[in-house]
């Protein structure tokens, strides 16, 4: 089978150890496991459950301590309706080793992450893009969805909120996604692993699995929650595809590992309190970043209203690469090209760490932007 590289991994296994300015990361600051446990404050209890623990498989398709915690992040979901995976990345796979043919038409929005349009080609489905415009706030244009399924439409992938534009589809508006679908009974593959993050409300968003039969969420603890490492995601589905991806998944993760499962079903026990903390950078760095785009005569973008990143047009005349390595090269800074994302002519920043690191790096940036135009 051949795949094309994943340019956005393949840019930040190259940079993101060697520079000094990180703000391609995309993760909301990273919690270590003892903050973890002090915001459980359960830490004595937890350690020595962890150090009891016997290192066998576990629960292979996750615990049910961990399913009800999943589970309390829906609406109208039955435990049924939900496996653990390797990620969300394993997650975005599995739902497609599950349902994609050759010859299957798939949708699938961009800018997104690459697995939404890269593995389906590389099963031999016929993969239509769906251009996410600014003109649009980066919301799909649904004339365009419209135009484009018909009744060998296996399935649209999209990604609410969005990464990298941060664009945020509302509950009304993924309900008119959800009728297209259903006129061709296609499935809804929504990446939700922003879900949580928006910058208004209780900052989750109605997910897709609450509101269409054929939908399907992926999420993780990676970046709303803080907690990339424990490499913990899953599967929000019908009954009938979640029994189906639990076959697959035989074939690719058996388990995920009992520390890992377990320290997720703690952090999810205490959702509310990570939310806090959470939303406290994201809503706070936004505004930080937003000020100083109003105030870069270079840089122009559509706000973010969910996530943690935010796509920067740039008013130069060179490639997103080029910028990026030079930025890099010059000042220690690291964002990703556009091009890494199959867009030409913007790069993605993130904002959900310190303040005082995304202030330094902005103020960076701006002495490169300076030094183009001279």
């Amino acid at each position: 089978m051949k795949i094309k590289e994943f340019g956005v991994e393949i840019w930040m296994n190259l940079y993101e150890n060697n520079c000094k300015y990180n703000l391609a990361e995309t993760c909301t600051k990273s919690m270590t496991v003892n903050e973890l446990l002090k915001i459980s404050q359960n830490k004595d209890e937890a350690i020595n459950e962890i150090l009891n623990m016997q290192m066998s498989y576990g629960d292979i398709e996750g615990s049910h301590k961990l399913i009800k915690g999943v589970q309390s992040l829906y609406d109208n979901i039955d435990i049924n309706q939900i496996t653990i995976t390797h990620g969300a990345i394993g997650a975005n796979a599995l739902a497609m080793f599950t349902l994609i043919e050759p010859k299957d038409i798939v949708i699938s929005v961009l800018p997104t992450y690459q697995q939404h349009y890269s593995i389906p080609k590389a099963y031999g489905a016929d993969v239509k893009i769906l251009k996410l415009k600014p003109e649009n706030g980066f919301l799909p244009d649904l004339d365009e969805l419209r135009s484009y399924v018909n009744k060998n439409t296996k399935l649209i992938c999209i990604n609410n909120p969005n990464n990298p534009t941060g664009s945020l589809m509302d509950e009304d508006f993924l309900k008119d996604i959800v009728k297209i679908a259903k006129s061709v009974d296609a499935y809804i593959l929504c990446d939700e692993v922003y879900r949580g993050l928006d910058h208004e409300g209780s900052g989750f968003t109605t997910s897709i699995a609450d509101i269409y039969d054929k939908g399907i969420s992926a999420g993780s603890m990676s970046k709303t929650f803080s907690l990339a490492g424990l490499r913990i995601g899953w599967l929000v589905g019908p009954k009938e595809f979640i029994k189906a991806v639990n076959r697959r998944r035989d074939y690719t993760t058996i388990s995920c590992g009992r520390i890992d499962d377990y320290l997720a079903s703690i952090a999810l026990e205490n959702v509310d309190k990570i939310i806090e903390r959470n939303h406290k950078i994201v809503r706070e760095n936004i505004k930080v970043l937003d000020e100083w785009v109003k105030n870069e005569p270079l840089i122009s973008y559509v706000k973010p209203k969910a996530g943690t990143t935010a796509f920067l047009k740039y008013d130069l005349d060179m490639k997103s690469e080029e910028f990026c390595i030079q930025l890099l090269n010059s000042k220690g800074v690291m964002l990703v090209p556009g091009s890494a994302l199959d867009v030409e002519g913007y790069v993605r920043i993130g904002y959900a760490f310190s303040p005082d690191k995304l202030k330094i790096g902005l103020n960076k940036i701006s002495e490169f932007l300076r030094e183009q135009k001279c």
